[in-house]
């Protein structure tokens, strides 16, 4: 294997697919890229972890093709720090890779291709979902999948396909992000598509997204997702498990229905909530009067009152919520305006974004009991 090649256009590729790599693994080669050359203008890198592999290609100017496995973490800081300048590519008989770049030399230890795990591709024709639109349901339900590794299927967000829309669902038994966006119709009928997709994959399909303004190409056979944008491509497993019947949780009677200025509540609650249980999070709304007082208190810490004027001259009612919760919604919500419609103490709140044409987003949050 010999090829030389822009340090830009690989570093940024190396980037990419760093997140994949495992960094405490029981097998070494999954810590480790396989680099390979077959044309004659450009290589493939592809790192993978079992369950989730990501390919991508880079231009080169091929001499002679082949393949190495080497090192990621190494490889990626050897290309980091080189100069901007072309970089070349040795493979020697002792499966050794030389990399010389200006004056700079490096020798890596390599491996053979063959003890390289295979990575699954897919077989059928897909369906292409805007990147802009993925990038933008993922980030807006993420971060609502449970932290909890033994509740595996709450592990990932719920994707459902219909033949004119995408919707994407996480919830972690406290509060459910749901996420949905039209698209265009397929040709023809199309079965509704309902498929559980891992948090570390979702993590990489937001980098795989960000900034594009093409379609990604959604593929999956009967253990795999494959998604392709352009000479990139990540695979990985579904998750298995019932995921919770989350049309039951989304509140039909909540009859308060409060409209807040994105930044000022978002500020409100950050202030506020630096007075909560550090455990807990925990603050408390109390409406009426046409105000909201914003209150914490920790018996360690001391207490925290915000005080907003509201448009609400319902009856007077008080109720708790984990503040971190909050400001992990106001935080990707994109909208200068949000309405928390609530019930009472007890029920679940609905917070929406306020003049969001794009995207139905909704957000449910479980109240909390504070003393």
């Amino acid at each position: 294997m010999q090829f030389s090649i822009n340090k830009t256009s690989l570093l940024k590729e190396l980037n990419l697919i760093q997140g994949v790599v495992e960094k405490k693994n029981t097998i070494p080669i999954l810590s480790s890229f396989l680099v390979e050359s077959k044309g004659s203008s450009y290589i493939s890198l592809i790192a993978t972890d079992l369950d989730l592999s990501f390919q991508t290609e880079c231009a080169a100017d091929v001499t002679i093709p082949g393949a190495a496995v080497l090192q990621a973490r190494k490889l990626f800081d050897i290309v980091r720090n080189l100069p901007d300048a072309e970089i070349n590519f040795v493979r020697e008989e002792n499966e050794w890779v030389r990399i010389t770049c200006g004056a700079s030399e490096f020798k890596i230890v390599g491996q053979s291709k063959e003890h390289f795990p295979a990575t699954p591709h897919a077989v059928q024709p897909g369906r292409a979902i805007p990147a802009e639109t993925l990038h933008d349901l993922i980030t807006r339900t993420i971060y609502a999948i449970t932290q909890e590794e033994s509740r595996y299927a709450l592990n990932g967000a719920l994707l459902t396909l219909f033949n004119d829309k995408i919707q994407l669902v996480a919830t972690d038994g406290h509060r459910l992000a749901l996420a949905s966006s039209p698209l265009e119709s397929c040709d023809g009928e199309s079965e509704k598509m309902e498929i559980n997709i891992p948090k570390k994959a979702l993590t990489e399909l937001v980098k795989l997204t960000s900034g594009e303004e093409g379609a990604v190409e959604f593929s999956k056979d009967e253990n795999h997702l494959f998604f392709k944008m352009n000479q990139r491509q990540l695979v990985t497993r579904m998750l298995t498990g019932q995921f919770p019947n989350y049309e039951l949780v989304l509140p039909k009677t909540n009859d308060k229905t409060i409209p807040f200025n994105t930044e000022k509540i978002t500020q409100s609650i950050r202030r506020a909530s630096l007075m909560a249980d550090e455990r807990s999070h925990g603050i408390k709304f109390e409406l009426g009067g046409g105000k909201l007082n914003i209150t914490s208190q920790s018996a360690d810490l001391g207490e925290a009152r915000e005080t907003l004027p509201v448009d609400y001259q319902g009856e007077t009612f008080s109720v708790g919520f984990n503040a971190q919760y909050l400001l992990e919604f106001l935080n990707v919500v994109g909208t200068g305006e949000v309405a928390f419609e609530l019930k009472d103490e007890q029920s679940p709140a609905l917070v929406r974004p306020v003049g969001d044409e794009k995207y139905d987003y909704r957000y449910v949050v479980m109240p909390m009991r504070l003393l």
